[in-house]
């Protein structure tokens, strides 16, 4: 029997995948729905965070941003030419793409400064440790875990689901609209590149995965995709729910100031 999967169908659609990896994407979807549309995401989108939520979540998003690229760099060491087609698959496109993801921190220091967070701001990390919890998991699992898992966890969780809510950050252009009109396009480049081009990485990383995997992949590998992806949603998940805590606590403070002044 022929194991090999070679890719038919378009690649932004599930049923080109073979039937294991379409049940995956199933097992995953709830993981994954939390965080693309999770609240934080929807007050950005209509630009209802305060200041400090927004400070915080520019911090604290900067480690995976910045280290994007050496996760996949870490990666590539793991890949030897001519050992498997998906192999060479990977070692293509991590080569291709490392460079855009350098680029790519150049844009969120640029959408930082748009809401008054320094470059030195996002290097010292004055944030609480859990929001840091998401990068640890990136670079383990990309130092520590196969080539097949690490892409599944990183360049497919979560670069789709960042793909996803950027767009839904960028649907309205509300969030955008709030910046100076001289200031907006550098402000928004990051979102807009993730919201325009990117969601095609999570179904190349995808084809990645399944050319590496095969047709007829073990029930133990199919358990350790599954368990990383949902691992990276669930991490994400995480950051939002504890900078959703600032927004909260911030909304009740100001909450009790205006009733004292009413009560004044």
């Amino acid at each position: 029997m022929i194991d090999t999967f070679n890719r038919t169908g378009p690649l932004m659609e599930a049923a080109s995948y073979p039937a294991w990896a379409q049940q995956l994407l199933k097992d995953c979807s709830e993981s994954k729905r939390r965080v693309v549309e999770h609240e934080l995401y929807l007050r950005m989108r209509d630009n209802q965070l305060s200041a400090r939520t927004m400070r915080q979540y520019l911090i604290g998003g900067w480690p995976v941003v910045e280290q994007f690229a050496l996760y996949m760099a870490q990666n590539l060491t793991k890949t030897k030419f001519a050992r498997h087609p998906g192999e060479d698959m990977a070692r293509r496109w991590l080569m291709r793409n490392i460079r855009v993801e350098l680029n790519h921190a150049d844009y969120w220091v640029h959408w930082s400064r748009a809401h008054g967070v320094s470059l030195e701001d996002l290097q010292e990390q004055q944030v609480p440790p859990e929001l840091h919890a998401l990068s640890h998991w990136c670079w383990h699992t990309s130092s520590a875990d196969s080539l097949i898992v690490a892409i599944a966890a990183t360049n497919y969780a979560i670069e789709g689901a960042t793909g996803e809510w950027s767009a839904l950050v960028c649907s309205t252009g509300v969030y955008a609209a709030a910046f100076p009109e001289e200031d907006r396009k550098r402000a928004m480049k990051w979102l807009k590149m993730h919201a325009q081009y990117d969601d095609a990485h999570p179904w190349e990383a995808l084809e990645i995965i399944c050319t590496l995997a095969g047709m007829n992949p073990s029930k133990a590998l199919q358990a350790e995709l599954r368990q990383a992806i949902c691992k990276s949603y669930d991490y994400m998940y995480l950051f939002l729910e504890r900078c959703m805590q600032l927004e909260l606590s911030e909304r009740v403070i100001h909450g009790r100031e205006r009733r004292a002044l009413v009560g004044s």
